[in-house]
């Protein structure tokens, strides 16, 4: 598969282990515990399982599963909007499919479809205009959800409606920023990390300059990440280079894909339609300042939560859930008290083990259902 097997090449994968293993027994404080790294990005906790990638690092090395799965860090409150809003007479709900099955505190968008709320899957927000042209009686929500990923073409999708002339449209809007978020985790007292594998999508429209905080005031290196295992790899050895030279600086390994500067048609479309709300609650991490996104009042008409009656209730989690550690790398999956019992992917209890990015899922389906430490693990320092 071109553009693809280059880059999942066996005999390069292990030069790159062996390069990993060589800078680890470099670096003095692996003598005393782990370097521990954090992927943000749920499509490299994905890859890291998929490609057994985890298993052939030393174990001087921790992956940390960071908080990069919009759909895993959806408060229950908010799915319970969505619920409200779906079963509201003469309304089209429209969502991404893994958003189908989180669960709310009494059903899941799935199960408000069973009940008979019209609730319908779509690949794109675009999916969702073109059924509200095809609806002019019924009123059209698209959900929103997402990192800077999806926003753009959420964006876009608005101003289409705008220019259109198209009023039976809206959007739930959920969307979320990564850089508070990465702020919130750096400044979290129960974590201590080397390093962060950055997120390559959000970067792709973003691009590396609004990391440069992470560098220049926390002293921790990261690296922009491209998702085949080879990027992973080389990513992982970028970032200990850095810290044996003593470096703390932003990188980009995915520069075939993700531009410096970023995007600047979809950062303009971002600017145009959205402003930062003051506060976001995320499930697990609680209220991050400034981490989530709103329509702006000249673009209101396309609001959903202008438009619609809500609960807008704060539900706390099951207490049997310990997504919040898993989220903000504490435990690690199968360290949770009903991994791979009273959760699975097939019933799930918590969003990590909904979406096929979430950490848990990932675990699930390729780490077995019950995982111990690996015996050669190094012990952390007291």
């Amino acid at each position: 598969m071109k553009f693809a097997d280059e880059f999942r090449d066996r005999d390069k994968a292990l030069t790159l282990v062996r390069e990993i293993e060589k800078l680890c027994s470099q670096i003095e404080v692996t003598k005393h515990r782990p370097l521990n790294i954090m992927e943000v990005c749920g499509g490299h906790t994905h890859s890291i399982f998929r490609y057994g990638l985890e298993g052939m690092l030393p174990a001087a090395i921790e992956l940390v599963h960071g908080p990069g799965c919009p759909v895993c860090v959806l408060p229950m409150g908010r799915v319970d909007d969505c619920v409200a809003i779906a079963e509201q007479p003469g309304v089209i709900f429209t969502t991404f499919g893994d958003a189908m099955r989180v669960p709310g505190s009494r059903k899941s968008l799935m199960q408000a479809k069973a009940d008979g709320a019209d609730v319908r899957m779509v690949y794109s927000p675009m999916d969702a205009l073109a059924l509200a042209r095809k609806n002019p009686d019924r009123e059209v929500v698209f959900f929103g959800l997402g990192f800077e990923t999806t926003m753009p073409s959420t964006a876009l999708t608005v101003l289409q409606a705008e220019a259109d002339g198209i009023e039976n449209f809206s959007v739930f809007c959920n969307h979320i920023t990564i850089v508070p978020t990465i702020k919130a985790i750096l400044d979290s007292p129960d974590l201590h990390l080397d390093g962060f594998l950055g997120p390559g999508h959000v970067s792709m429209v973003i691009g590396t300059a609004p990391y440069e905080f992470i560098a220049n005031f926390y002293r921790r290196p990261m690296v922009v990440a491209g998702f085949e295992p080879l990027d992973v790899l080389q990513s992982i050895w970028m970032i200990l280079k850095q810290i044996k030279e003593g470096r703390a600086e932003i990188e980009n390994q995915y520069t075939r894909i993700v531009p410096e500067a970023g995007n600047d048609p979809a950062l303009a479309a971002v600017a145009k339609v959205y402003e930062l709300r003051e506060f976001f609650e995320w499930r697990g991490l609680g209220s991050i300042d400034h981490s989530g996104v709103r329509v702006r009042d000249d673009y209101a008409r396309f609001d959903a939560e202008r438009k619609f009656a809500i609960p807008n209730i704060k539900i706390a989690d099951p207490k049997s859930c310990q997504c919040g550690e898993v989220l903000k790398g504490v435990l690690k999956p199968w360290q949770c008290k009903v991994f791979g019992t009273l959760c699975t992917p097939e019933m799930p209890l918590g969003a990590l083990m909904v979406s096929p990015e979430g950490a848990c899922a990932a675990y699930y389906q390729y780490g077995g259902v019950k995982r111990q430490e690996r015996p050669d693990t190094v012990p952390a320092a007291p």
